[in-house]
Order: structure tokens, then C-alpha cells, then sequence
């Protein structure tokens, strides 16, 4: 498996460089597109934020937020006759006036680069000091389905003042998000996701059969570019992105997805690499569907302990006094019954997995231990609701982006409990993370860029950012990719809580900064101290 990922990587990467940068145009909307994580997005934890659209037929669809329709099956254009620089306009709707969208014309597969295309959304904003502007820097974004153009357009005060200073700051919809032909699927079919406590052999066949039904319709509703949503097709964008912004080589910032964007693109092209931070680090060497989930439970576990530990010790914790642990096992408890309110909508009940993956996993996210502490305050004084079913949220429409680059093969329901018996045993505070949602969701499904180590000879310093308690992308992964990347890998840490770091206090905004500028290095081993949330 190492060989096979690294081989095709470098396969596409030789081929068609001629036709790197392609046509591009003018993009008449802003795109504002919700973000939706796989291991947990700081807004949406994986709950998928969709919007209706009706094809010519009257089919409902489901698509990623921010179209406001979906075609069944976009028609592939023929490829360009010339190349052209980004033509940049005025974003549509931007929350903050100052942003440029245009598209970019990338081929569907980079394999076949006289073959299909589609048009990426790009957005950027200049530099607030053109003066002192040391060049473009790409962000990378998470998910997999956040929107790069949405961050560039809504959010960039998520970028220290100084990067904002010194950088024209550009981003993108990744293929299959957003403006850049958004995975679509059938809206009644993915209300009918069987829920991932699956009991028998029968509801393990019954799961294979329905992602069977569900990728056959998504790839009708999609179009071609379904079949070539993996990172490394990816990685060839962001080089065709680089070559269009006239960059003769990358800045890049990554975070959390998009460290897994970010590496291939330094394994794939290591000496057109300038400087590149990964934030929140993804480790794509993970193995097995055992050793993935067992990583991941570790980590979200301790979150919830560093939580527990602070309410113990803090007194304007809503719950100091009590004992946390057994006031929150309640809650699963009445969540698992039907009879657990929802606080965002009252009188509907709670699943037990969106009480861990919508609650629990967002605050940790954010590292909100009072903002988590209050709401399960005021869920256990709620009154019960009548005993009945409940069902999990959607999951992301990006999910097949997942599937695409993380091949977790489960043989048979007797695997699978195991597996769900070992996060239980890892994690007893967070049954049902949403990791093993999505190796359900991708039983079946083929993977073009499954996982392997990486190998990134050539590639400059390459700062990685991670806190010790992040609870989606523990700090062991960061540890491993920087030995990963042997003497190019430098790891700064965080000594705080949270999924993102790098303008958590002083201490980490400068030390990103000057790298990001000024390409100053921190010695190996630099930490810096937490910063209270």
C-alpha cells in the first residue's frame, strides 16, 4: 500500500505539464459555502448543511450549501486552447468588501489532461500592504467539504494581521465543494442512511448494499469528476493554482484536511515548495481501519478528560462539584432512550451520536470547556421527552473526498464490532465518534489514494502546528509526520486544547508569521505556552 499511494502520486504528477494551468474565468458569484468536517469542523462537526435544488425532472438534490442549484450531471467541457492568467472580479455577497473570485479550468482527471474539465472557485484578497507584500500564500481547507472561498470571502480575519499584511491570501473550493462541481446527491437517499450501530451480518450487508445505491447515485447527480475526487487529483490543482498566480513556488497553510493536501503536494512537487505550514496535522500513514479509529478515539478521549479535569478544578464551571463523568453518562443514557431534548431544536430528540458529535465534539473543538459545561447543565436539568427513535444527522456530502483517500476495509459485521468494542473501551465518554460513521459510509467504496508514508527528499523546512489536546487530530500524527518528513519536518507545539493553534497568544502567531515571511525556522522543539480560552 505505501508504494501504490506514492507511485500514483508521481504517475499523474508526470504527466500533462504542458497543460498545467488551464483556461480560467471570470467567477460572478460569491460563493459562501458551509463548512462540513468528516473528523469534525469547528461549525458544523460533520453535520452536513445542504441546500434543495431541482433538476429538469423534479428530483430533489442535496448539494454542499451555497449553489443554489445542482445540476444532475454537469457536462464536460473540452479542453482549452490557450492559457490564461486568473481573471479576478468582485465577489458577489462577500460579508467583507475587499475579496476577488475568479475559476480555474483544471481537467477532471490529471491523467487525462486533454480530456474532461471543470472550473475550481478561487477567491483571494490582497495584500493591506503592497509594499511590503512578499507574494501569494494558498490556504488550504479542511473538511474534507469546508470552503476555501467561503474563508477567503467571510472569515479571513482567521489569519493573523501581519500574514494578511504581507501575503495576497487565496484560497479555494476543493473539487466536489462548493462552487468547484459540488458532490450532489439524491436528499431522499441520504435521509435513508442506516445508522452505524450495526447489530447483525444483515445490517452489515444492508450498509453495503445502501453506499452501493448511494455512490451510483451521487456519481449520476456529480458528473465524471466523482471518480477523481481523491487529494492527489488535488494536489495537481493547487499546482496548476501556484502556476496561475505566478508563483514560482508555493506558500501554503494548511489546516486539518487540508495538512493532508499540503504534504502531498510537497511529496509530489518537494522543490516547488516555499514555505508551508500544516495546522492540526493529519497522518496518512495510519494503516489499518484499527489502528485509524483506536488514534482517533485516543485523542477525543482526551479532550473530554482535560475537560473533566478543568470543571474539577475551576470554580465558574457550571458543573464544579459534581461529578461530571456520571452527570454526562445520564445524558447518553436519555439520548439513547429518545428521550434527550436538542437544544437547538426544542421538542425534537437527540441521538446519542449527535450528543457526542454535534455537543461534545464542537466544544472540544473550540476548546469551550465553560461553553460545554453549561450546555450539558442545561440538557441534564431539561425535562425528558417521550421515549422514542431517533436518527443520526447526514454526514458531509464530501464524505466520497474521504472515502477516496482513506481505504478502511471492514470484512464483516463480527470486524466491525470489534472495532466499535475497542473505541467503547478507549473512548467510554464518546461512543459513536464520528470516524466510525464515516468507515461505514465508505464500506465498498475504492480508494485512488490510500495511505502511506511519506516521502518528501528535496522539500525545504515545513513547519507542522498542533496542539497537545486537539480532539480531532491528536498530537501523536503530528510527532509522525514530522518524522515523516525527516530533516524538512519542524514541529512547533501548542501546550493547549483545541483543533487549530497557530494564532492561539502571541508566542504562536509570531513564530508562524516569521516563518511564513521570513522563512526563520524555530529551533526543533520550540513550544509555546497555552493561552486561556
Amino acid at each position: 500500500m505505501p508504494s501504490r499511494g506514492r507511485s500514483a502520486l508521481r504517475r499523474i504528477a508526470a504527466r500533462g505539464t504542458a497543460m498545467a494551468v488551464g483556461t480560467v474565468m471570470v467567477m460572478g458569484t460569491g460563493t459562501a459555502v458551509g463548512a462540513a468536517s468528516a473528523l469534525g469542523a469547528a461549525s458544523a462537526v460533520g453535520v452536513a448543511t445542504a441546500v434543495e435544488a431541482t433538476t429538469a425532472v423534479g428530483t430533489t438534490t442535496a448539494a454542499v450549501t451555497g449553489l443554489a442549484t445542482a445540476p444532475a450531471a454537469p457536462a464536460a467541457r473540452a479542453a482549452p486552447s490557450a492559457t490564461e492568467a486568473l481573471h479576478w472580479a468582485p465577489c458577489a455577497g462577500s460579508a467583507e468588501p475587499g475579496a476577488e473570485c475568479a475559476t480555474l479550468s483544471v481537467p477532471v482527471d490529471w491523467a487525462r489532461p486533454a480530456g474532461p474539465r471543470l472550473d475550481l472557485a478561487v477567491a483571494r484578497r490582497k495584500a493591506t500592504d503592497p509594499g511590503a507584500r512578499v507574494g501569494s500564500m494558498v490556504f488550504g481547507p479542511g473538511g474534507p467539504g469546508d470552503s476555501g472561498v467561503e474563508m477567503v470571502t467571510r472569515w479571513i480575519s482567521r489569519f493573523s494581521p501581519e500574514v494578511r499584511r504581507r501575503f495576497d491570501i487565496v484560497s479555494f473550493d476543493p473539487r466536489g465543494v462548493g462552487g468547484s462541481n459540488p458532490v450532489t446527491c439524491s436528499r431522499d437517499l441520504l435521509a435513508e442512511r442506516p445508522s452505524p450501530q450495526l447489530k447483525s451480518q444483515a445490517d452489515f450487508d444492508a450498509t453495503m448494499a445502501y453506499n452501493r445505491r448511494l455512490r451510483a447515485d451521487c456519481r449520476a447527480r456529480t458528473g465524471p469528476v466523482f471518480d477523481h475526487l481523491d487529494t492527489g487529483q488535488t494536489v495537481r490543482d493547487l499546482d496548476a493554482l501556484r502556476a496561475a498566480l505566478g508563483e514560482r513556488k508555493l506558500t501554503f497553510h494548511g489546516s486539518s484536511y487540508g495538512t493532508l493536501l499540503g504534504a502531498q503536494y510537497a511529496e509530489t512537487y518537494p522543490r516547488r515548495v516555499r514555505a508551508m505550514v500544516l495546522e492540526s496535522v493529519m497522518d496518512h500513514s495510519v494503516p489499518t481501519s484499527r489502528d485509524f479509529l483506536r488514534s482517533t478515539a485516543v485523542t477525543a478521549e482526551d479532550s473530554f478528560r482535560e475537560f473533566v479535569k478543568w470543571c474539577d478544578g475551576a470554580a465558574g464551571c457550571a458543573l464544579h462539584g459534581r461529578d461530571v463523568r456520571t452527570v454526562w453518562q445520564g445524558l447518553l443514557a436519555r439520548a439513547g432512550r429518545g428521550e434527550l431534548a436538542d437544544p437547538v431544536k426544542p421538542g425534537t430528540p437527540l441521538s446519542s451520536s449527535d450528543l457526542v458529535n454535534k455537543i461534545a465534539f464542537r466544544k472540544l473543538y473550540g476548546a469551550d470547556h465553560a461553553g460545554l459545561a453549561t450546555a450539558i447543565a442545561g440538557m441534564d436539568a431539561s425535562e425528558p421527552l417521550p421515549a422514542s427513535p431517533t436518527s443520526p444527522a447526514p454526514l458531509p456530502p464530501a464524505t466520497p473526498v474521504f472515502c477516496s483517500d482513506w481505504h478502511l476495509p471492514v470484512r464483516d459485521h463480527q470486524e466491525y464490532a470489534s472495532l466499535v468494542a475497542m473505541m467503547n473501551r478507549v473512548a467510554p465518554d464518546l461512543p459513536y465518534l464520528l470516524p466510525i460513521h464515516m468507515v461505514a459510509a465508505c464500506l465498498g467504496a475504492p480508494t485512488a489514494n490510500p495511505q502511506h508514508r511519506l516521502d518528501a527528499q528535496g522539500a525545504p523546512p515545513i513547519l507542522l502546528s498542533n496542539a497537545l489536546h486537539d480532539p480531532a487530530t491528536g498530537y501523536p500524527w503530528a510527532v509522525s509526520v514530522a518524522r515523516q518528513l525527516g530533516r524538512s519536518g519542524v514541529l512547533l507545539t501548542y501546550e493547549g486544547h483545541g483543533h487549530g493553534s497557530v494564532t492561539s497568544g502571541p508566542c504562536m502567531e509570531h513564530t508562524v508569521d516569521s516563518y511564513l515571511t521570513d522563512l526563520r525556522v524555530p529551533p526543533r522543539g520550540t513550544s509555546c505556552p497555552a493561552v486561556p480560552s
